[in-house]
This record gives C-alpha cells, structure tokens and sequence, in this order.
C-alpha cells in the first residue's frame, strides 16, 4: 500500500506539469553591420555616457539618476514585487488565530446563564502537487522582472537625457551660425547699399541682399526657442522645476568632427543577458509558466489541517481557574470532482498567458537584434555622411569668398553672390543635423547594446 501511494504520488507530480514550449529563436553568430567595432565579450557597465568624456552631461545624469519621479516609481515597484513574495509564501503555511467570546441568555421561567471563552485556531492547507513551490517561484521571477524594469527605465532615462543635452548643442550650435550669418550679411547689406546710392548697384541687389539678411534674421528666434524647449524638457527629466538655464552657456560645444569611438559591441548572444527589455519579457516568461503549473496544481488533490483549543466557563474566574484546556484537531483530503470545467479552462487560460509572454519575448529579442544593426548600420553611413557634408561647407565657403570677391570688382552678378551664400548657410545647418544625428546613433547604440559594456 505504501509503495502504491509512493507512485501514484509521483505520477500526480508528473502530471501537475502543463505542456509548455520554450522559445525558437534563432540567434545570429555575429553582428552583419559591426564593421570596425569589436564582437569580444562585454564588461559590466552602466555609466556607458562616459564615454563622450563631457563633464556636463555627466552632472546632467547623476542628477537625472536621483531625482527622477518615473525612476522613483519603477524602484517602487521592485519593493512591490520583493513583498508580493512573502505573500506568496504565507498563503500556504498555516494560519493562527485567537479570539474571545462572551454570551449570556435567560427569561422570565429560566435562569440566567453565561459563558465565557477563550481559544485559538490553527488551520493549514498542505501543497502537495508545488502550488507552494512554483507560486513562490513565480513572485521571485515578477521580482526579478521589476528589477530588470528599472534597469530600463533607468537606461531610457539617461538615453534621453543625452539626447536631449546633444540637441540642445545642436540648437546653439545653429545660433551661432544664424547670428554670425546675420552680422556678416548686415555687413554685406550695408556695402550694398552704400553702392546703390552711388550708382554701382542696382535696386535688385540691394533687395537681393536684405533678403538674406531677413532669412538668417528669421532663424534666430525659432533656435532660441528649440534651445528653451530643449532646457525645459532637461528639467523635467532630472526632476526639478523650469529654469531657464539649466546647461550652462560655457558647456562643452558641439564637436563637428565625431571619432569612432571605442565600442565593443559583444556577440549577439550576450546581447539576451544584458539588455534590460529582454531580460524582463524573459523572467515574465517564467512567471507566466510558474503560474500555470499552479493552475494544473488545483486540479489534484489538498490536504486541510483544522486545530482549535482553549478554556471556557460561565463565569471569568474560571477561565483562569486551572480548569483543564478543550481541544480538537480534523484533517480532510480534498478531490476536486467535478466543477463545470471551470478549473480545466483556468488551466488553459494559464497556459495561453504564457503564449502570450513567450511570443512577446521572441518579438522582443527580434526587435533588440534589429535595434543594434540599424544602429551600426546608421554610425558608418554618418560617418562618410559627415565627411562628405564637411567637405561640401568648405567648398562652399571657398565658392561664397570668391563670388563676393568677382562682384566687388564687377566680374559677377550679386545673384551668384546669393546663390553662394545660400548654399553655404544650408550646408552648416545640414552638418549640424548630420553631427547631432551622429551623436544620437552612439547614444542608441549603448541604448540598444543593454546600457555601457
């Protein structure tokens, strides 16, 4: 008999697991667009914006780190989840309870009684099958998942701190050309009309040359506001109220030449431990499949343990009167028979819960791949972009001298002049836009490596 209840208990521990499949992700032996950068193995790290060695930004990020309402909130949560486990546990060990009773009756014909009582209570349902074991299991995996959360609320947070802090120099950066377009072109405007009223330009030039004066003009404010915008948003995400000026005027400008920085991007199986988004649909993975064994583990049978005992009398004194303690103690083992499969379809609705999240994961390691190489792609590309557009603004520069030059001494039209100079402040703008892009394709890149190496 023992050896019969020895494996019909092993064969319901074998049952109490649902079929569940694990991820079929194929994953790549290497990066297709990393290019210079190296695929060795990955030191932790997370202070990854320190590698744009700016003392600013990394002011910028220590604030943001400590002050952050939405980085409070995704701490907040892990505490959640680090107590939601001592729940777990305490749902399958035994309950205590104590209380006190007093009650009295009596009539017209019938004496007046009381009695008074004092007693506690034990009760226990006893896991047989691992609801225990996989219900802790299952809060220590959401645990974890939490924890993994904040690790990308934080990473996101400083992505976008940095993002922000390299387009706020991108902003001043068009500033200064805009306002030193604009001095130079008053300067040329006033030649202009200086000429004109001496006879050696026409009317046209000199419209043509307060035109350019009006376009660089027209900049100005729209830059100054990107730049207030760019400074509000910064406080908001390092938690502190509008200022106006929360990067100050001496920062470090943008640098128009970006190195290649030293990156070590890891292989793309590393890539499955590190990045925080992963990490979290994989230990909700694990959670959803914890809670389904739970859901196949009511199906089978429980064991409940009742216990009471105390004193009682019909009077106070004598429930310290050394009168002897009243106990009882019941044990029940519990079938579920028969409940409108109610229980069967928890179970399956458990086991498709965890579909869900497995094919979350696997779009989510799907995208993170994708992330990376869009990121490799985007640096090398900028990279040549950015010499070229270098190239251009010289040329540029060199064709505007000249053409103002060949119109002093009457060899051109002022409309060359215009063409030149237009050509010229739209190229500086363009590398701009090319060099902040740039900057955000290695922030991205750190962002979507899992935050430093």
């Amino acid at each position: 008999m023992k050896r019969l209840f020895i494996a019909l208990f092993l064969t319901g521990c074998a049952a109490c697991a649902p079929r569940l499949y694990p991820s079929q992700i194929e994953i790549p032996e290497s990066y297709l667009y990393a290019g210079a950068f190296r695929q060795d193995s990955l030191p932790g790290s997370c202070e990854w914006w320190k590698i744009f060695e700016d003392p600013v930004l990394d002011t910028l990020m220590v604030r943001a780190l400590a002050n952050n309402r939405d980085l409070a909130v995704a701490f907040s949560r892990v505490e959640q989840a680090r107590h939601q486990i001592a729940v777990a546990r305490a749902a399958f060990l035994p309950a205590f309870d104590v209380g006190a009773a007093a009650s009295g009756s009596g009539g017209a014909e019938s004496r007046d009684t009381e009695k008074y009582a004092i007693d506690g209570s034990m009760s226990w349902e006893v896991s047989l099958f691992g609801a225990l074991r996989n219900s802790t299991r299952a809060a220590r995996a959401e645990l974890l998942s939490s924890e993994w959360a904040m690790r990308g609320a934080m990473l996101s947070l400083t992505a976008e701190v940095a993002t922000t802090y390299f387009q706020l120099l991108g902003y001043r950066r068009n500033l200064d050309i805009a306002e030193r377009s604009y001095a130079l072109r008053r300067e040329s405007a006033a030649l202009i009309d200086s000429m004109f009223r001496y006879g050696m330009a026409s009317g046209v030039a000199l419209q043509q040359a307060r035109s350019l004066v009006y376009s660089a003009a027209a900049d100005i404010p729209t830059c100054r506001r990107s730049i207030i915008q760019m400074q509000l948003t910064l406080c908001t995400l390092l938690g502190v109220p509008p200022q106006r000026t929360v990067v100050p005027e001496g920062a470090m400008p943008l640098q128009e030449d970006v190195r290649l920085y030293d990156i070590p991007v890891g292989l793309p199986s590393g890539l499955l431990e590190r990045r925080p988004d992963i990490m979290e649909a994989a230990y909700n993975m694990e959670a959803a499949a914890y809670k389904a064994r739970c859901a196949r583990s009511v199906r089978f049978p429980s064991i409940a343990l009742t216990a009471t005992g105390g004193v009682a009398g019909t009077a106070l004194k004598d429930l310290t009167s050394g009168k002897p303690w009243v106990w009882s103690a019941a044990g029940r083992l519990t079938q579920p028979l028969f409940a409108f499969g109610r229980l069967k379809r928890s179970e399956q609705i458990a086991v498709e819960l965890y579909n869900q999240q497995l094919y979350t994961y696997e779009q989510t390691v799907l995208e993170a791949f994708a992330d990376v190489e869009e990121v490799l792609s985007g640096i090398e590309t900028y990279r040549v972009q950015m010499l070229r557009q270098q190239q251009l603004v010289r040329a540029n520069e060199r064709i505007s001298r000249m053409n103002r030059e060949l119109y002093r001494n009457g060899l051109s039209a002022y409309l060359d002049v215009l063409d030149a100079e237009r050509e010229l402040y739209a190229s500086q703008m363009q590398l701009v836009e090319i060099v902040v892009q740039q900057h955000l394709n290695y922030v991205n890149l750190c962002k979507a490596l899992g935050g430093g190496w």
